[in-house]
């Protein structure tokens, strides 16, 4: 991995445990079907750029980064509808909907330069 892929590495992980932060803070107030869906999705995105570190070849490596975009942009959707559906207010919403679009944005840089070095 070069340095914009460990950048990548190191903010999904904080994002992760943000995630991780913000299920326990709808668990704790009683949302745990949401909370859950949120654990899976957003945790995953780094999850997947982990294994991408070990990946067989640089089309699982594209493969695994291409899951973590797709995993992301589940995330995005969860965090809207816990915002719409007033689970989590403005500021919250605002915070981690920003953190998700800059992960995206990274992730489609290293796919897109990761093609072009096939």
């Amino acid at each position: 991995m070069n340095m914009k892929d460990s950048v990548i590495k190191d903010k999904t992980f904080r994002f992760a445990v943000r995630i991780v932060k913000l299920a326990k803070f709808l668990q704790d107030k009683k949302e745990f079907v949401l909370s859950k869906q949120i654990l899976r999705s957003g945790t995953s995105v780094g999850a997947m750029i982990r294994e991408a570190e070990h990946a067989e070849s640089k089309i699982d490596f594209i493969h695994k980064f291409a899951i973590a975009q797709k995993e992301s942009n589940e995330t995005e959707y969860w965090l809207k509808l816990l915002h719409e559906t007033e689970f989590i207010d403005n500021k919250m919403y605002t915070s981690l909907k920003n953190d998700v679009v800059e992960i995206q944005k990274i992730i489609a840089s290293i796919i897109i330069s990761s093609r072009k070095n096939l």
